[in-house]
């Protein structure tokens, strides 16, 4: 049962009110006037975000306006379509981008395993289906070459992060890959306790998920040279054509990012190294930020601060880090949050188009050299990020929707009206399309992504579910192995010492 807890969160003063309403009245005209929509950039009056911040309660969704509940039930339903219509059906294998030549992601294929059954829930695909897509994908993992062959599915129970979509096999020279091969098994911790009927379907689902989750070595990938830097930690991965520190990547997970969830579930497994590789882990956190009151454990791009939020509801509980500094990581993303829309809203390089309802970095697409000009230079896909002046990362004036849309939870306030208004503005210029908002765009250089990608799309579909009611939350964290971890790891409820 979902937790509904007093959260302290950042709330706009009257000004900020009233730019709210006036966004939902703006998209109630654009939901009344949709046929008569000119294609182009309109422009609306610009409402700065205040520099004074109040409090208020943890607003619910119920408290939401009509218009903004229905923005966000349409956008839900259009990005669902990515992960029912750009994938190997036969496999349950979601693709990276929705361009013709792409691979598959695993962990595109991991987020794809609640999004199915959150659209079974929605009525968007038969239950049947929902079943049916992840039995494949579980029945494709359980017959898969695990082995040390360049060309095999995975190794030591874990996945290469892209995998032919056909043949299943390893693409691209890619890497035995712990971070995206945790999100498939966090997706699959979901699947065994979502499914948990008497059905042979839903039977299979689960004893197919316990298996696969059982077999990972989580082992195998620390990094055991006491020379390295990252010597104790936990590898990003490994390369079969490696003969160096066992094929072992020497660059482990460290400081705070995405793979926050890795620790909780090699430590409910039961791995032998997880205390040290955890310990490696916290070593080098950085606390800071640009903006007083909005210190907080930093990463520039939003997706670090969203894709373990997407399984784990870490509200309310509180490890060594959080305990140092009184937050739990839900408001550490919640800061993180507003940090970047105060960034939006100073726009120090002056990017066309970037201010309080425009913002948002993270790793996506931009527009590349070639659209260089009058000074102005761009790059093409990148980890785009803002945590302080000097963590600035790749900031070129190209946004990314998935970082106001894979935070909607956290800051509803400044995300919402965020995302309804660069659907008003560039929707129909070419940022909204057949599964919601294309990757990213950048007014300065005039561009808009031509692909979706998969793990862009899949916090804010998610994300947004788990805002309105925790779904995914609601069956992770009900899982054995994640309480054990949770609780192996020192997590305590509240801020006790």
């Amino acid at each position: 049962m979902r937790r509904f807890s007093v959260l302290i969160v950042f709330f706009p003063t009257f000004g900020q009110f009233i730019q709210k309403i006036y966004v939902s009245m703006l998209f109630l005209l654009f939901v009344l006037f949709l046929p008569f929509q000119f294609v182009g950039c309109s422009s609306l009056p610009q409402t700065s975000a205040s520099d004074e911040i109040s409090v208020k309660k943890y607003i619910e969704y119920s408290e939401l306006p009509a218009a903004e509940r229905l923005f966000l039930d349409s956008l839900q339903k259009a990005t669902f379509n990515y992960f029912l219509k750009e994938i190997e059906p036969s496999k349950g294998l979601v693709k990276d981008r929705s361009a013709d030549w792409s691979p598959a992601s695993i962990a595109a294929t991991g987020f794809a395993l609640p999004v199915w059954a959150l659209g079974s829930e929605k009525g968007w695909i038969t239950k049947e289906k929902a079943e049916e897509l992840t039995l494949n994908l579980i029945n494709f993992l359980l017959n898969s070459e695990q082995s040390a062959a360049p060309d095999a599915t995975g190794y030591k129970g874990f996945y290469y992060h892209f995998l032919d979509l056909k043949n299943g096999k390893r693409e691209w020279n890619s890497e035995l890959s712990t971070v995206d091969s945790g999100f498939l098994f966090a997706g699959l911790i979901f699947a065994r306790n979502y499914y948990s009927g008497a059905t042979p379907r839903q039977v299979a689902i689960r004893k197919g998920a316990d298996e696969i989750i059982a077999r990972a070595d989580w082992d195998f990938f620390t990094i055991n040279n006491p020379k390295s830097e990252y010597y104790n930690g936990l590898s990003m991965g490994w390369h079969p054509e490696t003969k160096e520190n066992n094929g072992l990547i020497d660059h482990c997970w460290w400081g705070y990012n995405e793979a926050l969830v890795l620790f909780i579930m090699a430590a409910g497994a039961d791995s032998k190294d997880f205390q040290k590789q955890y310990d490696r882990w916290l070593r080098d956190y950085q606390w800071g930020g640009e903006y007083l009151g909005l210190e907080h454990y930093m990463f520039p791009p939003m997706f670090g601060h969203q894709y373990s939020h997407l399984f784990v509801d870490f509200r309310g509980i509180y490890d060594i880090k959080n305990r140092e500094k009184g937050i739990d990581y839900w408001e550490n993303s919640r800061r993180a949050t507003y940090t970047q829309q105060l960034f939006g809203k100073n726009n120090p390089r002056k990017w066309v188009g970037m201010d309080s309802l425009t913002w948002g970095l993270s790793a996506c697409d931009g527009p590349g050299e070639k659209f260089n000009r009058d000074g102005y230079k761009f790059i093409d896909y990148s980890a785009r990020g803002f945590s302080k002046l000097s963590m600035d990362w790749n900031d070129d004036g190209t946004i990314a929707p998935t970082a106001a849309g894979g935070s909607v939870p956290f800051a509803p306030e400044i995300t919402i009206p965020t995302l309804m208004n660069i659907k008003y503005k560039y929707g129909a210029a070419g940022l909204w399309g057949e599964y919601g908002f294309k990757d990213s765009f950048n007014p300065t250089a005039g561009w808009f992504a031509v692909d979706y990608i998969g793990i862009d799309q899949a916090p804010i579909i998610l994300m947004i579910e788990n805002y309105k009611n925790g779904f995914v939350w609601n069956y992770f964290m009900k899982d054995a192995m994640i309480q054990k971890g949770l609780q192996k790891l020192d997590y305590r409820k509240g801020n006790a010492e």
